[in-house]
């Protein structure tokens, strides 16, 4: 379909939708993996309760939640509404899992509700966020892009 006034055709838009709460994530996994590991759990949690509120007052009808339980082996799990979650263990390694398959969990279970009642990681099947070191970017690279300083996956740790 051609504009009519000039005979250029009309700009492409893109109908992805990209959750308002995804660029203010990742800036805070990278700010919580700088902070000391005894503080990350703190830190983390205060973004995402920024973020939470950031959502619900600027995207009401995209709801961004998080909730936060406590891991049997004592970490910080962060679980969030599309099946993710990010745990913070012991030590203070921050890793990406997935809600159900990456749990050993347990329910309590009543007439009326079901809720968990223990989360237990299985590391081994999750990844973990490290924090972007300068080789981890293009050699190419002159970006300025706030996404440079983002986390990155590595697989390689001991338990």
């Amino acid at each position: 379909m051609e504009d009519s006034r000039h005979g250029d055709p009309p700009p492409l838009q893109s109908s992805v939708l990209i959750p308002p709460g995804e660029g203010p994530l990742g800036l805070a996994i990278a700010d919580t993996l700088s902070a000391l590991p005894a503080a990350r759990a703190a830190v983390f949690e205060a973004h995402v309760r920024e973020i939470e509120a950031l959502v619900a007052a600027t995207a009401p009808d995209h709801p961004w939640t998080c909730v936060a339980y406590r891991g049997a082996d004592g970490s910080h799990v962060f679980r969030g509404g599309v099946g993710h979650s990010l745990v913070i263990d012991r030590e203070g390694r921050l890793w990406r899992a997935r809600s159900y398959e990456d749990f050993a969990t347990t329910f309590d279970i009543t007439p009326t509700t079901c809720t968990i009642a223990t989360l237990t990681p299985l590391y081994d099947q999750m990844r973990q966020y490290t924090p972007r070191q300068a080789g981890d970017l293009p050699s190419s690279s002159k970006s300025t892009s706030p996404n440079d300083q983002l986390p990155i996956f590595s697989k390689e740790v001991s338990r």
